[in-house]
């Protein structure tokens, strides 16, 4: 920001509101291209970030098409889809609710969690890859900040709000 009285440039202050805009803009854009940056290392080990996400929410426990849809914002058949193709490829198991015989749960088998640590380490060497693009002890502070952002949206979830 230039100072009109010298025309020099003065570091924006905390309580400005056009920088607070600015760093949501630059914070949704990052966003999206985290994204693309996650997808890159997944389709190295032959799973996409729609599959990828199916198998994190799995390893939190079982569950039905309808919860998966409502956690992924997408429609059942589309869930359904997803999941056909998960099992046939031996990562997830389809079993009957013990609680309700009309309904089915799906659950990792060990083939699926096998998957899932090595689709973690993959993404994981992209984002430490791209932190040491940063000074070297931001890289740390990056990878933290997404971390703790991942607890706020499971708490955003909780609270149904995500």
């Amino acid at each position: 920001m230039a100072d009109a009285r010298h025309g020099e440039e003065v570091a924006p202050t905390a309580d400005d509101p056009d920088d607070d805009d600015r760093q949501l803009v630059a914070a949704a854009r990052a966003a999206a291209k985290l994204a693309r940056q996650v997808t890159i290392p997944l389709g190295e080990i032959d799973l996409s970030l729609p599959q990828y996400r199916v198998l994190a929410f799995l390893d939190e426990g079982g569950a039905a098409p309808s919860d998966l849809a409502g956690r992924l914002s997408v429609s059942r058949p589309s869930v359904t889809a997803l999941m056909d193709g998960l099992i046939t490829r031996g990562l997830v198991e389809r079993h009957p609710d013990p609680e309700d015989g009309r309904r089915v749960t799906h659950h990792l088998t060990g083939d699926g969690r096998t998957a899932l640590q090595r689709a973690d380490r993959a993404v994981g060497d992209r984002l430490v890859l791209i932190g040491a693009h940063v000074h070297a002890g931001d890289s740390h502070r990056l990878i933290a900040s997404l971390a703790r952002f991942g607890e706020a949206i499971r708490a955003a979830r909780a609270a149904g709000a995500a």
